[in-house]
């Protein structure tokens, strides 16, 4: 498989970006290995709920430990707030949070607990999103108010 050729060596709590739509990636954590088999976790919503489309929410959703590549096969090492908050110990801390996340329902919300928050939020315990605050006012005009005033 040319999947490990093109990619760097993963450590486990690197922010793994996988490309999506024109206006959303989705975002995972390595977790490692399992049989020789790469884990990530990664915050998903669990039934295709139309409300999201509406409302960017979903109470449905839940951190998953899925193989690499059910994921996705294209992806990218993003652990773009290393220079500003430093990562956290995995085994100590990140390992642990997710083993006990992924048993528990979380309400996924575009602007405020999207899959790079969760990544983020494992990582560094800081939860953020670029992609948001790049983009939530294109996507949506009236959500730039909501957002501004946290209506929404």
């Amino acid at each position: 498989m040319g999947l490990h050729n093109s990619h760097p060596k993963l450590y486990p709590g690197d922010i793994l970006e996988f490309p999506g739509n024109s206006y959303f990636s989705h975002f995972a954590v390595y977790y490692g290995e399992r049989d020789g088999v790469p884990y990530v976790a990664h915050l998903t919503i669990r039934d295709s709920d139309t409300k999201l489309l509406l409302f960017g929410r979903a109470i449905n959703a839940s951190v998953k430990l899925d193989p690499l590549d059910v994921v996705g096969k294209k992806f990218k090492v993003r652990n773009y707030l290393d220079d500003k908050h430093p990562p956290r110990d995995f085994y100590v801390l990140i390992k642990p949070e997710i083993d006990e996340i992924v048993t528990k329902p979380i309400t996924f919300d575009i602007l405020f607990n999207n899959s790079e928050h969760q990544a983020t939020m494992l990582r560094y315990g800081v939860k953020k999103s670029e992609q948001i605050e790049k983009v939530y006012s294109k996507i949506v005009p009236t959500w730039k108010d909501l957002f501004e005033k946290k209506k929404i």
